[in-house]
């Protein structure tokens, strides 16, 4: 085997951000290489040269030896045989599935696509790949897993020798991850070489050969898995030791005090009849397998979506009618959505209107919004939750995803909300920025706020939570009180436990 990648010397700048500074490494033919790194670190940007995005940087790129310049990642496919699949699961929802995969480049007979062609080429590809689903499947009625597969399926149709993987796992369940590993085993053994970007470090010590390590856009090594350890990765990425798995670092702030009750709450679709408590000062952890219900819940207490049946009391009081997201916050109480990219910020403003957008009364002067004190603001939690890049005019969605989290957090935390809900306030974060916001979280209690945090990681809705709630199937099927009764074990199963029910599996 030979070398597939080599980067040589590449460096990269943006407005005011100098993003990767000469990077030199290689990729070797057949293995699965992971880039690790905190986010920001300069992985995506690497990978948006390798692909074609971006084109204008100092350096050079090899594959199998030869120089390449790609003009855009369509030349990349074409010319390089090299495919990305990307976090966020990129699909035309009302299309079949072979439509999707050869979507742009689809087999023709004079003018018309062939439609027979192309169903029975994809149903080969679907059928190498262990897929569970056909060509002519209508891919809205997919789960995220055969969504992330289609992906895959679209990298072997345009017989992609080199595949990129930015955090592929984001939204599938652990059967489906494991389904997906199943499948990059088969290809690399066919001879197909992998990059392979991810924050779970268990997913990199289980599938990859090799690391590559970044920190502030350099390259800082490049590291044999079988020979290192977890510590010895993170410290690598982050130059300090930092805990991956999330724990209380301070005596539970919990009080007897309710300022959240929401009893019966159900909408007949997605959650039924679900009640319970939040306290002052608590973090209250809910658990579940995707499909479980629990953002619909929280969506539902905001006002984001219509709840049909049960009532909600905020401090004792009844939510009136109309109920919405804004009356939500007036009412002391925000929610940070799982979906950062599409309802978590305005993808067109810099990140001082973004940090500003639900506080503007709090930058007035007179009748006007001052420009300063909104800047102020921004910059206080620039400090705070150690954003990057620290430039209040710079474009959130060019940020990485961890700070654009962070960027969302301050949005919240510029409000004085007295409850905030965390849907998946980890996803797609590196170990760093994990340790960070779990310090944040303790810090609010401590200031008397009340937290619930929404997690599909049982390690860190265990290590987070003073109470834990588990739900499956729209319904709460256990309320844990006592930490000491954490038990990783019986959480999954009451996670599971309705599903078994419905399988007959269970008396």
């Amino acid at each position: 085997m030979g070398t597939a990648v080599e980067f040589r010397h590449i460096n990269k700048s943006f407005p005011g951000v100098h993003v990767l500074k000469d990077i030199s490494f290689t990729v070797e033919e057949g293995e699965i290489h992971a880039l690790m790194g905190e986010n920001g670190a300069g992985k995506s940007t690497l990978l948006n040269i390798l692909h074609g995005v971006y084109t204008d940087f100092e350096g050079e790129v090899y594959l199998h030896g030869k120089k390449v310049a790609f003009k855009n990642p369509n030349d990349a496919i074409l010319n390089g045989n090299i495919s990305k699949v990307h976090q966020e699961i990129m699909v035309v929802e009302e299309l079949t599935v072979g439509q999707n995969v050869t979507l742009g480049y689809e087999p023709k007979t004079g003018p018309f696509i062939d439609f027979n062609k192309m169903h029975s080429d994809v149903d080969a590809i679907l059928q190498e790949l262990n897929c569970n689903f056909t060509s002519r499947d209508i891919v809205r009625t997919l789960t995220a897993g055969q969504k992330q597969m289609i992906a895959i399926a679209k990298a072997v149709y345009h017989h992609s020798n080199i595949i990129s993987l930015d955090e592929p796992t984001s939204s599938l369940t652990s059967k489906e991850t494991q389904a997906l590993f199943a499948v990059v085993r088969k290809l690399k053994k066919e001879g197909i070489t992998f990059l392979y970007v991810s924050h779970h470090m268990d997913e990199i010590f289980e599938l990859c050969d090799r690391a590559t390590v970044f920190r502030d856009g350099q390259c800082i090594a490049t590291l044999n898995i079988k020979d290192t350890t977890e510590d010895e990765l993170i410290h690598a990425m982050v130059g300090r030791s930092v805990s991956a798995v999330a724990q209380r670092m301070k005596p539970s702030q919990a009080r007897e005090e309710v300022v959240l009750k929401v009893e019966h709450l159900g909408d007949d679709k997605a959650y039924k009849d679900v009640s319970f408590e939040l306290h002052k000062g608590e973090i209250l952890g809910f658990y579940g397998l995707v499909g479980a219900g629990r953002t619909e819940v929280m969506r539902a207490i905001v006002g984001a979506d219509r709840q049909l049946h049960g009532s909600v009391y905020l401090k004792g009081k009844p939510i009136s009618g109309g109920w919405n997201s804004t009356k939500a916050l007036r009412a002391g109480i925000g929610m940070l959505s799982e979906e950062r990219k599409s309802q978590g910020f305005n993808k067109l403003a810099s990140n001082i209107d973004n940090i500003s957008i639900s506080s503007l009364e709090k930058y007035m002067s007179g009748i006007f919004i001052s420009d300063a004190k909104k800047k102020a603001n921004a910059e206080h939690f620039f400090e705070e939750l150690d954003i990057h890049p620290r430039l209040p005019e710079y474009q959130t969605v060019n940020m990485s995803g961890g700070n654009q989290q962070k960027v969302i957090l301050a949005k919240w935390l510029s409000t004085d909300v007295d409850i905030i809900i965390f849907d998946e306030p980890t996803k797609g974060v590196d170990v760093a920025a994990k340790a960070e916001i779990y310090r944040l979280m303790e810090d609010l209690v401590a200031e008397g706020k009340s937290l619930i945090v929404v997690s599909s990681e049982l390690p860190e809705a265990i290590g987070l939570s003073d109470r834990l709630i588990v739900m499956s199937e729209g319904r709460i099927t256990k309320v844990l009180s006592d930490r000491k009764d954490f038990d990783s074990d019986a959480i999954l199963n009451y996670a599971i436990t309705r599903f078994l029910h419905r399988e007959g599996k269970l008396a």
